[in-house]
């Protein structure tokens, strides 16, 4: 009888078959962690120039804020000198009065020698008018046209373009011009006329109006036209013509003429936009002061409340009116019940390529 063999799992078939799976793994292993290292180094070579690429640019900002600073010291070097000639041009300027006083009294001076001193006076004077003008500079915007006083710092930053040869302001006269609330609204249009006008809002719009014209290009245009449902420019009879902006006397009648004008009414843009299409040539610039979507359409409402669709229908309408390339900048004061104005006007600022601004309380 054959004697049986002892089976055992440790052959050598087996651990051949073990050794090739375990040799398997490292092979799939070693892959693997080459593929990751490829890609990590490819990532770590992006990233460093980027880094690198950012490091540069901060080098250069640097450098740049190096150049400004001390450009800015040597324009407030040159001031103080600028300041310091001034002062020894007028001390030198109350020397030759005084000289000139002497002379004219002593009778043993020639008149000539008078004569040179008063020359030489006047070039001092001249001079001194230079270095003065050099100090404060000879700006071409509007701030020499009109003179804004006010509170505080009101030198915002607004993004408003106040500039082109044709300035047209568009300016909300309806009765939610009174205040920023429904309640308010109903309670100041029944007070006097004087407290109507002496209402915070439409003191606020005034002073927007003031703040614009007063920075207007001294070789523009301009024209202020207020709208409630109708319109009507600030200068009576001057609706369809242009006004100089350098012409302090159209300026100053231009502000008491809204200033006379009581809040009154519902908004028509139709009304506002009709007004802008009758100047010729048509305006290269519009400032829009408002405070909502219009209450009214081309023709009157039916109903005595108009609802936030019917706003928003009238201001659509009213679009198709804008004149040709008229960029549109919105000066929002917002009020309560209207959340889609905000949107809307500030839609009709991209559109038209104008701003879009909703200022403080304390602006301008």
């Amino acid at each position: 009888m054959a004697k049986r063999r002892e089976f055992n799992v440790f052959s050598l078939a087996f651990l051949d078959i073990m050794s090739c799976g375990f040799g398997a793994v490292i092979l799939i292993y070693i892959i693997i962690n080459h593929g990751t290292e490829n890609t990590s180094q490819e990532l770590n070579i992006t990233l460093l120039a980027q880094v690198k690429l950012i490091e540069e640019r901060v080098e250069n900002e640097q450098q740049d804020l190096i150049v400004l600073r001390n450009t800015l010291a040597e324009v407030d070097e040159t001031i103080v000198t600028t300041a310091n000639d001034i002062i020894e041009l007028l001390e030198m300027i109350r020397e030759l009065e005084t000289l000139i006083a002497q002379a004219s009294a002593d009778q043993s001076i020639s008149n000539e020698s008078i004569e040179e001193l008063k020359t030489e006076l006047k070039r001092l004077e001249q001079e001194a008018m230079n270095l003065k003008g050099s100090v404060a500079g000879n700006e071409q915007s509007g701030s020499a046209l009109r003179s804004v006083v006010g509170q505080g710092d009101r030198q915002y930053l607004t993004g408003l373009k106040i500039g082109g040869q044709r300035i047209l302001i568009l300016l909300d006269a309806s009765a939610s011009m009174l205040d920023e609330t429904i309640v308010n609204i109903i309670r100041r249009r029944n007070l006097p006329t004087e407290q109507q006008l002496a209402s915070e809002k439409w003191q606020r719009a005034i002073r927007t109006v003031e703040w614009i014209t007063a920075n207007m290009p001294q070789d523009a245009q301009f024209q202020v036209i207020t709208f409630n449902t109708q319109s009507q420019s600030a200068i009576p009879n001057s609706a369809s013509k242009w006004l100089a902006a350098n012409n302090p006397e159209l300026l100053n009648s231009s502000i008491e003429g809204i200033k006379s004008i009581v809040p009154a009414g519902g908004t028509s843009l139709h009304a506002a936009f009709t007004a802008a299409r009758t100047l010729s040539p048509e305006p290269d610039n519009i400032f829009l002061i408002v405070d909502g979507l219009p209450t009214q359409g081309k023709e009157k409402p039916r109903g005595s409340v108009a609802s936030s669709r019917d706003r928003l229908a009238n201001f659509s309408s009213a679009i198709e009116g804008l004149p040709n390339l008229s960029p549109i900048n919105i000066i929002l004061f917002p009020m309560e019940g209207d959340p889609v104005a905000a949107p809307s006007y500030w839609r009709l600022a991209q559109m038209t390529g104008g701003s879009f601004l909703a200022p403080s309380r304390d602006w301008p």
